[in-house]
């Protein structure tokens, strides 16, 4: 009988082509990998993969293998986390993907409570402006807006993600402030080029009675980064368009101010990303349930809503 962590390893490093990545998946070392792969072949008596430095692929053994183990791995594993789900302790590295300014605003606060209650827990957040392959980069979960919905993978609103406008006392002391979107046009606009088209963002903007107006603002200057686009309206140099998470706490110390007050651009939700499976990694449920409660206690849906004024 083979045991779980060989064939783990096998299925791993057969669906990410690399006892590296598999290693990394089940944290483990490649060389552990590699010994639990070998020790497979050895019992099975062939060979299962084609190994060269560059590249591990399958063979046609190997591939059939593959195929004939695939639904009954899973249910194994299944039926493994289903007996160990009550007793086992959250334990293991934790990788998320988080925005930067919404993730060290917002999510960062939560780790030290979440790590005195669990501490075998092995955090590595990744704060970066990109939308991630959970599965294909071996992410446990993600939060931000617009994913791809793969195959296996859920999405959790949280909250709205809602565009405002935003500027410091001092650049608006002596301005006359917009009174709609089209005003904005006539301020120092602070905008982002996509990283992705290499193009301008312009937000089409709604108020609470649902009238639409596009607000064209001048390029006066150009980042490529939401942090930098807000610590620019700080500095006073014109007018940004951000989601209300990231200037949330600017908006409540005076830090900065909002203009155009019920007016808003709709981005959609912020949502929290994870595989959907029938039980859930236990670190992964403990994070998933302390986001969920602190978006709760917090109001922070409420709070993120910008067509609140």
């Amino acid at each position: 009988m083979e045991t779980l962590a060989n064939l783990e390893s096998f299925a791993r490093s057969a669906e990410l082509g690399s006892f590296s990545e598999a290693a990394r998946r089940l944290s483990l070392t490649p060389a552990a990998v590699s010994r639990n792969v070998a020790m497979l072949e050895r019992n099975l008596g062939v060979r299962l993969f084609h190994r060269s430095t560059r590249k591990l692929t399958l063979t046609e053994a190997g591939e059939r293998f593959r195929q004939a183990i695939g639904g009954n791995l899973e249910a194994l594993q299944a039926a493994i986390a289903e007996v160990a789900s009550g007793t086992a302790e959250p334990a293991g590295t934790l990788k998320v993907s988080l925005s930067p300014t919404f993730g060290t605003t917002h999510i960062l606060p939560l780790l030290p409570d979440l790590l005195t209650r669990y501490p075998r827990l092995r955090p590595e957040w990744h704060f970066e402006n990109r939308q991630v392959d959970l599965v294909a980069e071996g992410y446990d979960a993600a939060i931000g807006g617009g994913f791809d919905l793969a195959p296996g993978i859920i999405a959790r609103a949280l909250a709205p993600a809602h565009i405002v406008a935003v500027a410091s006392p001092g650049y608006m002391a002596g301005r006359t402030a917009p009174v709609d979107p089209a005003g904005l046009g006539q301020v120092d606009g602070i905008v982002m080029r996509s990283l992705n088209s290499g193009r301008i963002r312009h937000w089409a903007m709604r108020d609470a009675a649902g009238t639409e107006m596009t607000a064209i603002q001048p390029e006066s200057l150009v980042v490529n980064d939401p942090m930098a686009m807000r610590g620019a309206a700080r500095l006073g140099l014109g007018v940004a368009m951000l989601a209300v998470p990231d200037v949330l706490p600017d908006l409540e110390s005076g830090v900065l101010i909002r203009l155009l007050p019920r007016w808003y651009a709709d981005a959609g939700a912020i949502s929290l990303y994870y595989a959907s499976r029938t039980l859930l990694p236990a670190k992964t449920r403990v994070f998933v349930e302390c986001v969920v409660e602190a978006f709760r206690q917090q109001k922070l849906a409420e709070r993120f809503a910008g067509s609140l004024g």
